[in-house]
């Protein structure tokens, strides 16, 4: 595998995915992967880290993340591909890198809608338990399956229906928490302002540790980068919807703890962490309880959508440019033009695994275990959007200013961080999956001695050879 990147630009003729998303559809499919309610699902376990702190924890988490989101939306802006950090890193700095970290994201997308069908799948059994897991499991594999073979068109649309669902529950939520509040007595000015900060139990290492779990409610933003060739305007969209996104999503999340943490003070110990915003939201007003829970399950299916839509343009883009079959892959189907074969690939792969994986671990630690391998590939992900950002607007830039040497340095640190304190199990199953990526691109170029990458852009958006006398890679664009 060279380290030069090599790319070529797609016939006319040839099927391409379709330019339909608007702003509005991008921002919103980044804002339903990431969930406005995903906050709820871990709120106990991070209001007990950070010792009541999970407000300002949210919102120290987007801070740090949007340091990352910039980048991606840099990098969307000169390559508007598909594949996102692949093609980032692949072109920016070399194939073999980019072929890793998409490698990387693979594991990261499959396992997003897998846990989303295991997790709608479990609660679907609680409800109505006379209803056997597997039968929830097909049901919830197919329907997001038929929603995303529609066309990103109907996708989008099924977007601002989850959307509006959402916020409409968000909004009762909160405004049964602001009743409850100013119906029941309280401590002074200061209760409103401990959520945030508590000179009593605020510490370094709780607040450290609690935003590297806080940085969950963010996952999925680099979503919105795959949607790129499918964008109206790429250079500009998709740096304002990643970038709104990770906003949006971090503003509703903070203001959803603190009202929960408003309801509950940190004082009153949770019977069950994991469920405990259930709780929270029944103490509120009693008939929430159900209705948060079933919010959750529709919830997981828009950010199952959401990712098996992501996942199955990453491989469309990884088989276009050879990196997995093409015949299979880097096909798309000729009247939607979507990547259908990729599509049912990801909807396969969510169904067995979400019969498999409980069969073989308990619910939590299989939950755990797949949340923690979705972090490990999202982050080697994140660090490589940052490491081409830092390259492309700094190193070869004509002028490279501070703030493009300090925020995408502070981006990839920050990610260094997060995944280096991964636990054990994700280390180990993370190691397999790249030894096994590796494996197969040995075998693709017999030792690297051929191209296992050819990188293909539509012809729109081909980008500019460098400036004489720059050195960089043969799709690199200099910026000032």
């Amino acid at each position: 595998m060279t380290t030069t990147a090599k790319s070529r630009c797609m016939n006319d003729e040839s099927p391409r995915l379709q330019r339909e998303l608007t702003l509005r559809d991008l921002m919103l499919y980044g804002v339903v992967i990431m969930s406005p309610v995903g906050s709820m699902s871990f709120f106990g376990v991070l209001s007990q880290r950070g010792h009541g702190h999970a407000a300002s924890m949210i919102l120290i988490g987007m801070c740090v993340m949007l340091l990352t989101a910039i980048s991606y939306g840099r990098m969307a802006s000169a390559y508007p591909s598909a594949g996102s950090a692949f093609s980032y890193v692949g072109q920016e700095l070399t194939p073999a890198l980019g072929y890793v970290v998409g490698w990387s994201m693979v594991m990261d997308y499959l396992l997003n809608p897998l846990i989303c069908v295991m997790w709608c799948s479990q609660q679907g059994h609680v409800f109505f338990p006379s209803i056997p897991y597997w039968t929830w499991v097909i049901l919830f594999a197919g329907l997001m399956t038929g929603m995303a073979i529609q066309g990103i068109r109907i996708s989008a649309r099924v977007n601002l229906l989850l959307a509006a669902g959402m916020g409409l529950v968000v909004a009762i939520f909160l405004a049964a928490a602001a009743l409850y509040v100013f119906r029941h007595p309280h401590s002074g000015a200061g209760f409103f302002t401990r959520p945030f900060y508590d000179p009593k139990t605020w510490t370094p290492s709780g607040i450290v540790g609690g935003t590297s779990l806080a940085v969950l409610v963010y996952m999925g933003f680099d979503g919105v980068s795959t949607l790129a060739e499918e964008a109206k305007t790429p250079h500009r969209d998709i740096l304002n919807a990643t970038v709104l996104a990770c906003v949006v999503i971090g503003l509703i999340a903070a203001l959803e703890v603190y009202a929960a943490q408003l309801v509950w003070p940190m004082t009153q110990q949770f019977a069950d962490l994991d469920t405990a915003f259930t709780f929270v939201a029944r103490r509120a007003w009693t008939p929430l309880f159900g209705v948060v829970g079933a919010t959750l399950i529709v919830a997981f299916v828009g950010s199952g959508l959401a990712a098996q839509l992501g996942a199955a343009r990453l491989l469309y883009a990884m088989g276009r440019s050879g990196a997995l079959p093409r015949g299979v892959f880097g096909v798309l189907e000729t009247r939607r033009g979507i990547p259908r074969n990729s599509v049912l690939f990801v909807g396969a792969i969510a169904l067995a695994g979400a019969i498999v994986l409980p069969a073989v671990a308990t619910h939590a630690t299989g939950f755990e275990l797949g949340a923690n391998l979705l972090n490990f590939g999202a982050l080697i992900a994140f660090m490589g959007v940052n490491a081409a950002a830092f390259v492309r607007y700094y190193v070869r830039a004509v002028r490279g200013t501070f703030i493009n040497f300090i925020r995408p340095a502070l981006g990839f640190l920050v990610c260094l961080l997060l995944w280096w304190n991964l636990n054990t199990q994700a280390w180990v199953f993370g190691a397999i999956w790249l030894a096994i990526g590796i494996s197969y691109g040995v075998w693709r170029t017999r030792g690297f001695r051929t191209d296992l990458v050819i990188f293909e852009v539509p012809p729109e958006v081909v980008p500019q050879p460098p400036r004489p006398g720059r050195s960089a890679p043969a799709a690199h664009r200099s910026i000032p």
